[in-house]
């Protein structure tokens, strides 16, 4: 884990509000997943910076235990014709502590990481998070993906 700068981006793509209760998130987020690659989502996006794809946490109601928002989408440079069906939120300029999932993105991986997260001391602000897949998560069964979380 390291600390990092992030500056501010607008993410477009598509959300859902839930929570980490048992039979909440870890159905949600899948499901979100799910949609968001079946329905070709990138491709709806306009604007993107690039291909990456950000899956960002926000308007949390408290810590991680509590209800927040999901969005799975890309950065873009411009908030013209975007889509009504797709939501838009910025994710504001922040210090973040830097984590790496690594493995098997579609199955452990991640949510490993987010456990490791969980039960270390950091002072986080709990605004937003970003899951970052970039080039090196193209594989998403042997691949590599960022995660931010924003600390004080």
């Amino acid at each position: 884990m390291t600390n990092t700068q992030r500056d501010a981006m607008n993410i477009v793509g598509l959300s859902a509000r839930t929570s980490n209760n048992p039979g909440e998130a870890d159905k949600d987020i899948p499901k979100l997943w799910e949609r968001f690659m079946s329905e070709n989502t990138v491709a709806r996006i306009p604007h993107k910076v690039d291909q990456t794809v950000y899956a960002i946490y926000t308007d949390y109601e408290g810590d991680h235990t509590q209800p927040y928002t999901i969005v799975i989408g890309c950065n873009v440079d411009s908030l013209d014709d975007i889509p009504e069906d797709l939501t838009v939120k910025l994710i504001p300029e922040a210090e973040y502590t830097r984590f790496i999932a690594k493995g098997d993105l579609t199955k452990d991986a991640v949510i490993n990481t987010w456990m490791d997260i969980w039960k270390t001391d950091l002072k986080r602000t709990y605004t937003t998070d970003v899951e970052v897949y970039g080039d090196k998560a193209v594989d998403p069964t042997n691949g590599e993906a960022e995660i931010l979380i924003a600390t004080e």
